[in-house]
């Protein structure tokens, strides 16, 4: 009987291994620049084509290979982090496992040049499927090239697997920013499809998050730093009026390592409990070192993950520090019982007393009275000297004093006498002019009340949520914001299809700001964007300006929009155009839509059922969840039944 169990061949061996350690171009990116890292570069360069399927290729100045090395480094468990397990829990590079570059040579074409500084000629190395095609001697500058081809070329199933070059992209894009965040004293450069991505130089942290992150990135920004036995956390944090609806802008890095945890964004969460919206994420860019001995990075294939020794101190040190950084810049309210200085009474006039000033008054003066009588009390009050709240200058004339300040006061004449000379005929003639006024009626609403009392329906709220409109059959009971979402749905999606949405232009343009990466995304949605009523004056390479906005939105709505929009497609573009319109009208539906909670007026919910009812399918939301509910007076009655 013949054995059951065997072997596996190498390269069907390093064709399964390869499963674990490419699952797409941004994995080999992932893996080429951890190793250009480890090898004490200072300048590290990303070549890409086609968002990596047909190339990707690093290029730095580390210290090179020999030609054993080079020729070793191909083989399976050949490393030169570690030399006994003891070396797992003190770990300081990024690879360690001697599995990723037989993995890729296992499934693509690829092809090394590397030289040491102290050598005069370096070493040329193709590979093709694990196949060693050729080794040369060749003139090659300090450092090592990887230039990997036709990833997948011999696993046509698992190359049909690719998401779309958009996608795909995305996916090296952030792999390249991890690296290039967790390492800003490398100067980096990114090249895609012959165009200049990224331009790196050597710089701090904040520095390097600006250059990444682009836009207005820097005002955002707030420093944390704590120093402690345990742990050293070093980083920022953006401001809470910065916050944004996806989680993009959250990286953490332990000992120079990218990982995710959702423990410790726990953490930073509760530090801002009180401060953000509902639904907002914020961003962060912290750097946690801490001793590698206290650490387990081999827990997950990706090397993603790490399992902490002391989670619950770690998760209390980072919460208070982020915490008091916040309330350190203002950014937090805090509560201060000491004085304000600012507030204080200024020196030179601490112990002078305020002059109250005093003011008297003749009660017995009437200025209606004639001119004799007034020249009566200017006499009278002559001869009350400088303390009388009047003084006599002239018999026609007065004089009020008040704190230095005179002013002469004219004597008026009997009230008869400003009407003297008025021509009776001329008031006759102005009252009897052919101007005419028009009546202006103001309403309270667009709609005329008789109009609704002639219709007899009428609308309910309850609990600033559902909508209850009786029919013949008993009553509907309507859920606003999910109703609201397929008018708004069915709206875009007909502006969309028949391309004659309308535009309101805007005074001011609007300008903002987003990252790189949105910015690619932006630049993809853009003529779907436009036939929604968009209109875009410039896109730079780190803002957009619009001029014009659907008639639907407002100015201050624009920005959630688009941020709303980006975190939804933050998975992809779909490739057809009608998917694609399709996911933009259920976003901005989404965003636009009453929310719950929100007051209603009478004709506002009459509107709101009656344009329901007026869609082509009003019984389910753009979410396939349903907008409403209908009960019966039969069904009412069986519950006063019981």
């Amino acid at each position: 009987m013949s054995s059951i169990i065997q072997l596996l061949p190498d390269h069907v061996a390093n064709q399964i291994a390869a499963g674990e350690v490419v699952q797409r171009p941004a994995s080999v990116v992932k893996e080429l620049l951890e190793n250009a890292v480890d090898a004490n570069a200072t300048d590290i360069k990303l070549i890409i084509k086609d968002a990596g399927k047909s190339l990707v290729q690093v290029i730095d100045n580390g210290k090179g290979m020999s030609v054993t090395d080079a020729r070793l480094c191909f083989e399976r468990h050949a490393t030169s982090k570690i030399r006994q397990a003891e070396d797992l829990f003190s770990l300081a590079t990024k690879g360690f496992r001697g599995e990723a570059l037989a993995s890729i040579a296992a499934i693509a074409h690829m092809e090394m040049k590397t030289k040491q500084d102290q050598d005069e000629l370096g070493t040329h190395i193709i590979i093709e499927g694990s196949k060693f095609v050729s080794q040369e001697v060749a003139v090659l500058p300090k450092g090592t090239s990887f230039a990997v081809k036709n990833l997948f070329f011999n696993i046509p199933a698992r190359r049909n697997f690719l998401k779309s070059d958009t996608v795909e992209f995305r996916h090296v894009m952030d792999e390249f920013q991890r690296v290039a965040l967790a390492h800003p004293n490398i100067h980096f450069t990114f090249y895609h499809n012959g165009s200049e991505m990224y331009n790196l130089p050597a710089a701090g942290y904040r520095q390097r998050i600006v250059g990444i992150m682009s836009g207005k990135t820097n005002e955002k920004l707030v420093p944390v730093n704590e120093d402690t036995e345990i742990i050293n956390v070093q980083g920022f944090v953006c401001k809470p009026e910065f916050a944004k609806k996806n989680r993009g802008e959250q990286f953490f890095f332990v000992n120079d390592r990218f990982i995710k945890s959702g423990y410790l964004h726990h953490a930073v969460m509760a530090a801002y409990d009180g401060l953000l919206k509902d639904g907002s994420q914020p961003s962060y860019f912290l750097y946690l070192q801490v001793p590698p001995n206290t650490i387990d990075i081999n827990i997950h294939p990706t090397k993603t993950e790490i399992k902490f020794d002391d989670e619950q101190a770690l998760y209390a040190i980072l919460r208070a520090s982020i915490k008091h950084s916040l309330g350190q810049f203002n950014v937090a309210p805090v509560l201060d019982f000491d004085r304000d200085a600012n507030l204080d009474t200024p020196y030179h006039y601490k112990d002078l007393e305020a002059e109250t000033p005093t003011i008297q008054v003749d009660g017995t003066f009437n200025p209606f009275t004639d001119d004799k009588t007034n020249q009566h009390y200017s006499k009278a009050s002559s001869g009350s000297g400088s303390g009388s709240g009047f003084s006599s200058g002239s018999s026609s004339s007065s004089v009020s004093s008040y704190s230095g300040y005179s002013k002469r006061v004219e004597p008026t004449a009997s009230w008869e006498s400003l009407y003297v000379g008025l021509d009776l005929d001329n008031a006759e003639s102005i009252e009897s002019s052919p101007f005419t006024f028009e009546n202006e009626e103001v309403t309270s609403s667009l709609f005329n009340d008789d109009e609704v009392e002639q219709a007899g329906q009428k609308t309910y709220q309850i609990h600033k949520k559902y909508i209850v409109s009786p029919i013949k059959s008993g009553m509907v009971i309507v859920d606003q914001q999910r109703a609201h979402q397929r008018i708004l749905y069915e709206q875009f999606l007909l502006n969309m299809t028949v391309n004659q949405a309308s535009s309101q232009q805007l005074l001011f343009p609007l300008d903002l700001f987003y990252s790189s990466a949105e910015m690619e995304l932006i630049e993809e949605l853009k003529p779907s964007l436009e036939t929604t009523g968009f209109i875009f004056e410039a896109a730079k390479s780190d803002h957009i300006v619009i001029s014009g906005i659907p008639v639907n939105i407002t100015e201050s709505e624009v920005s959630l929009v688009i941020e709303q929009l980006l975190s939804d497609l933050q998975d992809g573009i779909p490739a057809s155009s009608y998917s694609q319109n399709d996911t933009i009208a259920k976003s901005m539906a989404k965003s636009l839509a009453v929310k719950t909670g929100s007051y209603l007026t009478e004709k506002e919910q009459d509107n709101l059922v009656n344009g329901l009812f007026a869609c082509k399918d009003p019984n389910i939301s753009p979410f396939q969840k349903p907008t409403f509910i209908t009960m019966r007076v039969e069904d009412i009655d069986k519950k006063f039944a019981l």
